[in-house]
């Protein structure tokens, strides 16, 4: 592997010497960390070889440069982690391996995709073979580390084109990278607040095509004719099977989709597996409509425009006569997650690549703002459109103030009408302030009616009051004066629990030194 030209050593030197910087923050995947060393050390040399040029004409370039290599990424990997490179005291970050592309907030990047191996014959033989039985048009994504040979696929396929003996003309059109050198001060945005690409650092030269409706996904921007539908076009991925690919699928539900798995030089036409990832998102949607409490977790402190989302789901729950919790606690985990039992459902506001959480293993539901729209919005449908972009949610659904006097809901879950919380309930307790609010709220446990096919209340509305209504509680008490429970009514937590607590009281240990089992 020739790491000069692998990590962009020359562009990524004269990118920090352009811009005058001292302090650089180098960011790698933990894949690509055993490099960081050589990358550190060739990027000195050259630096040490620009300097002597500047030197020669201005003689003004003599700032030594500290290089920090971060390692471990607050959030995910493929996105710029600018709280880590703060607590540097960095002025720009190189973020190398795959990225999303995501806007940054505070710092200027420069991203450097990598050079992954491809086997260009095959990848095109693939394509017009594909392309002439479909008879679609045809839109080629790929992975970002395979953007350096687009440019060698596209000449291949112009001229097989050429060669062939088939009438039928191809109608191919390839995406184009965004700018690799991202600034937060010079950000390109257009009328609805939506971040775009710098329109010098894009390339839309297409064949069969001509440009009108843009689109843009994964650090990918793309252009289809006037009048036309992204259903009508087949998607080609060139790539692995990973997070991009995932992002590609759901949003572009309604495209046929292939790919060409570029390690193992083969087509992949079945992408249902990909597919059916929406039961499942449709079945948490569901599921969260019967939340009461929800935790808003924050997934990225980076990407442009998280703290807007955040205030807007606040609105959104808010609006819909539920409790809202703001959860800050880095990656999250199974195990983080159940020290906050009382949340029904947690929305997770990150960028697109790393908002699917599989929440299997969780004990509450893991949702998307999108998700949380389509479940906390009265009278809302899913059509079969999925956005996991956050910016492009921002402003584009205007919140709808809940009516008091609605009608309940059927929930699927609990085979009836739901009547959700009160909003003036709500908007009374907000005025309650201290130990009068906490008094209050321990106060009322809302309980089911005898009849269990009436109408249904939830259960708590807010932290204090679910806490105040765990029935572990009271046992935890008794046994503390020599009661013990009938086991029949003992949760699997206290279980767990009781089964711990015994065992430390023989070794004489404080019943706290250590977390039950899962915690």
């Amino acid at each position: 592997m020739d790491l000069g030209a692998n990590y962009e050593i020359d562009r990524t030197a004269e990118f920090i010497l352009s811009r005058n910087f001292t302090r650089v923050a180098l960011q790698f995947p933990d894949e690509l960390l055993k490099d960081s060393t050589r990358v550190v050390r060739a990027l000195r040399d050259q630096l040490r070889l620009l300097r002597k040029c500047g030197t020669e004409q201005s003689g003004d370039n003599n700032k030594d440069i500290r290089f920090f290599v971060m390692a471990d990424t607050t959030y995910g990997s493929c996105c710029v982690d600018e709280v880590g490179a703060l607590h540097a005291d960095a002025e720009c970050v190189v973020h190398y391996g795959h990225t999303c592309l995501s806007p940054t907030t505070t710092l200027p990047a420069f991203f450097v995709f990598g050079k992954a191996s491809i086997n260009v014959s095959n990848c095109v033989e693939n394509l017009s073979n594909y392309a002439l039985t479909n008879g679609k048009s045809i839109v080629v994504l790929y992975g970002l580390e395979y953007a350096h040979s687009i440019k060698h696929i596209r000449e291949a396929l112009l001229e097989a084109s050429r060669l062939s003996e088939s009438k039928s003309e191809l109608e191919v059109l390839f995406a184009d990278v965004k700018c690799p050198v991202m600034n937060p001060s010079d950000d390109h945005k257009n009328s609805n607040g939506l971040v775009g690409p710098a329109s010098d650092c894009t390339d839309h030269s297409t064949f069969g095509t001509a440009p009108a409706n843009n689109y843009s996904i994964g650090g990918l921007t793309w252009s289809i004719p006037d009048g036309q539908r992204m259903e009508d076009y087949l998607l080609f991925w060139i790539g692995s099977d990973n997070s991009a690919f995932a992002n590609v699928v759901l949003t572009f539900n309604g495209c046929d989709i292939v790919r060409c798995d570029a390690t193992e030089s083969c087509l992949v036409t079945d992408v249902s597996q990909q597919k059916r990832i929406l039961k499942r998102r449709y079945y948490l949607v569901e599921k969260a409509k019967d939340a009461n409490i929800i935790g808003i977790l924050v997934g990225t402190l980076g990407v442009a425009g998280y703290l807007h989302m955040i205030h807007q789901m606040k609105e959104l729950i808010t609006a819909a006569g539920k409790k809202a919790y703001t959860l800050v606690m880095g990656k999250p985990n199974p195990a983080k997650l159940a020290n906050f039992p009382e949340c029904d459902v947690f929305i997770f506001v990150s960028c697109a690549q790393t908002a699917l959480l599989e929440s299997k293993e969780y004990l509450a539901p893991v949702i998307t703002p999108f998700e949380a729209m389509l479940a906390f919005d009265r009278g809302s449908q899913w059509t079969g459109a999925y956005v996991l972009e956050f910016r492009d949610l921002i402003n584009s659904c205007p919140l709808k103030v809940r009516n008091g006097s609605e009608e309940a809901r059927f929930s699927f879950f609990h085979g009836g009408y739901v009547e959700d919380f009160d909003l003036q309930e709500e908007n009374g307790g907000e005025d309650n302030e201290g130990t009068l609010a906490l008094a209050n709220a321990t106060e009322k446990v809302l309980q089911l009616r005898d009849n269990p096919k009436s109408l249904i209340k939830g259960t708590a509305k807010s932290g204090p009051e679910y806490f105040a209504a765990r029935s572990y509680q009271e046992s935890f008490a008794k046994r503390k004066n020599g009661y013990e429970p009938h086991e029949g009514i003992m949760t699997k937590l206290e279980k767990q629990v009781h089964g711990k607590q015994c065992m430390l009281l023989r070794t004489g240990k404080s019943i706290f030194s250590e977390s039950p089992p899962g915690f």
